[in-house]
Parts: structure tokens; C-alpha cells; sequence
């Protein structure tokens, strides 16, 4: 018991917890109006597409890696199915603009993979530029405007709901969108390759030490090339769950969102150098940056505070994760010195 506990308090997971649970708390105190049901349907809701995003960052990011492209990626592959499908007039369902979609996000997020995963090049440095590629094709090969208008099959997607939740007191009501399903959907997905896989365990692997993670069997390029095809998918996916639920689509509106994601990520424990990290903790991270920007203005703040709020938490992510590093350094160079010493 007392082992269980000394490793739980090494972990991130719980500490982040009681960081989003404070702050609920304090929300909650200030205006009464935070676990009410139809604000935890909205904190829910808000979840969607950043939580798809961090998905993709968190397996990059445990991979040793930094994309910044997946919100001009999300974009343009939006862009491009809603305008196709206008286009031709198409009024069937969602499953063809989501197959068009994945298709678009994988090919793009091959044109990462290749470069990063058989080249060998950053991924900071590739996906830097290949984030100017995505916005360059979408503003100005395909002349991006603000689409009105959505297919209907889009539109009827985006106002699904589960159930609708309605506040007794203030009357107002808030829905749980489908679109929550194919977050979970993904979410369980990221859950099952990266802690029962041959490829996530590479992923892991790679991170950690990428020459140690060839000798051991592993094929490190076409994992990493696998990887940013996974992630382009999934940024796709969310690009096009928030086109649905605004109702339109607007080509510029998640541009910028990445630091705040992987910030998140980062908050959550995953380690900013590679090899360490939980999902758990990503969702949590995540989840933090949500509520923050969400809910200040039920306790009073201004939201023009609101990037304050959100670059102190990059910067204390960012300081953990780093100093984690260096303990964990220490600790190894203590651990072999001791070794050198008894043998």
C-alpha cells in the first residue's frame, strides 16, 4: 500500500487533479454556477475538438517531438470537404464528408511523416513550415472565405444531441452534442494503440531514445512516418467536428489554438523531451486550459485576462516538465556513479 502510494505521488495525474478540482471549487464559490448541469454540459462540449487536438500533440510530444501544424491542417482539411461538398451539392450524411476529411488529414500529415520519419528533419522545423504550407494552399491556391453555409448532412451532425441538460434556476439549457461520441470514440482508440500496441509501445520507445529503440527492433522511421499520419487524421476529424457544431466554417478561426494545446499536454505530465506521459494526465492538462478559458467570466475576471492566465500555465507546464528532466537526470547519474562505485 504504502509502495502504491509513493508511486502515485510521483505521478502528475494527481497533483494536476487537484489543480482542476481547486479551481472548480473556486468557480463554484464565486458564482454558484459551475457544477450546475448545464454548465458541465458546456465545459463538456468544449472539450471536443481541443481535447482531439491534444491526442495527436500528446502521442507527437511522447514521441520526442513538437507539431505546431495541426490547426492549419484541421483547417484546410475543413475547408476542403465543406467546399468540395458544396460544390457538388451533396445532401447525404456525415459519412462522406468524415471519409473525405480523414483521407485529407492523412495525406497531409503523410507529408509531415516523410520528412520527419525518413528524413530525419525536426519535427518543430517541418511542421513550422509545412503549418505556412497548409494556410499558404487554404488562403491562397484555394482563395479561403468564410463559408454561411454547411452541408446537411453537417448541419444536422452538429446539432445532434445526447440529452439536453437545463439549469432549475436560471432557466437556461445546454446540449450535449454528438460530436462528444467521436472524441470518446477517439480518445478510447489513442488509449488502446498506445498502451497495447507494437506501435505505441514504439511510439514510447522512440521518445526515449531513438537509437536505443532501433536496436531493440523497433522501425523508427515508419513508426514516426505512421505516427504523423495518425495525428493529420485526427486533427482533421476535429476540423471538421467544429465546423459542424459552429454551423459554418470559418478558415482561420482554429489557427493559433497550438500553444494552448500543448500546453495542456504538457500540464498533464507528459514529459516536453520525449518518453513519458499518460493520457490520463493529457486529458487533464487539457481539460485545465478548458475550464480556464471557459469560466473565468463566472468569477468575476475580464477576458481580456485571459491570456495571461493561460501563458502563466504554459510557463509553469513548461518549468515541470523541465525539472522533471533535470531530477530524472540527476537521479540516473546518481544510480550509475553508485554502480561505478560498487563494481
Amino acid at each position: 500500500m504504502q509502495k502504491s502510494l509513493r508511486k502515485l505521488t510521483k505521478r502528475n495525474e494527481p497533483y494536476i487533479f487537484l489543480v482542476v478540482l481547486a479551481l472548480c471549487l473556486l468557480i463554484e464559490v464565486r458564482s454558484g454556477q459551475f457544477f450546475t448541469a448545464n454548465n458541465l454540459v458546456d465545459i463538456a462540449s468544449a472539450m471536443v475538438v481541443p481535447g482531439l487536438f491534444a491526442v495527436g500533440a500528446f502521442m507527437v510530444i511522447v514521441s520526442g517531438g513538437i507539431d505546431v501544424s495541426f490547426p492549419a491542417l484541421a483547417s484546410l482539411t475543413a475547408y476542403t470537404t465543406t467546399k468540395v461538398l458544396l460544390d457538388a451539392g451533396y445532401t447525404g450524411g456525415i459519412w462522406l464528408p468524415i471519409l473525405i476529411s480523414l483521407a485529407l488529414g492523412a495525406l497531409l500529415g503523410a507529408f509531415n511523416g516523410v520528412f520527419i520519419g525518413f528524413l530525419g528533419l525536426p519535427a518543430m522545423i517541418v511542421t513550422l513550415g509545412s503549418s505556412s504550407v497548409f494556410k499558404g494552399i487554404m488562403q491562397g491556391a484555394l482563395g479561403s472565405v468564410q463559408l454561411a453555409v454547411i452541408p446537411p448532412g453537417m448541419q444536422e451532425f452538429g446539432t445532434s444531441a445526447l440529452f439536453t441538460a437545463t439549469n432549475p434556476v436560471s432557466g437556461l439549457s445546454s446540449r450535449m452534442p454528438v460530436t462528444f461520441l467521436v472524441f470518446a470514440a477517439v480518445l478510447i482508440l489513442a488509449f488502446f494503440i498506445m498502451r497495447f500496441t507494437f506501435f505505441g509501445r514504439g511510439i514510447y520507445a522512440i521518445g526515449g531514445n531513438e537509437a536505443s529503440a532501433h536496436r531493440a527492433g523497433f522501425h523508427t522511421r515508419r513508426t514516426k512516418f505512421m505516427l504523423y499520419v495518425f495525428v493529420g487524421m485526427t486533427a482533421s476529424l476535429a476540423g471538421l467536428m467544429r465546423t459542424c457544431m459552429m454551423q459554418q466554417n470559418h478558415p482561420t478561426n482554429m489557427l493559433g489554438m497550438e500553444m494552448n494545446i500543448i500546453a495542456g499536454v504538457v500540464l498533464g505530465g507528459t514529459a516536453i523531451t520525449g518518453g513519458a506521459g499518460s493520457l490520463t494526465g493529457c486529458m487533464l492538462g487539457t481539460l485545465l486550459i478548458v475550464i480556464v478559458e471557459n469560466s473565468m467570466i463566472l468569477i468575476g475576471i475580464p477576458t481580456i485576462w485571459k491570456s495571461v492566465f493561460v501563458g502563466a500555465l504554459i510557463i509553469i507546464g513548461t518549468g515541470v516538465s523541465a525539472y522533471q528532466v533535470v531530477r530524472a537526470n540527476r537521479v540516473g547519474a546518481s544510480r550509475r556513479f553508485l554502480r561505478e562505485v560498487k563494481s
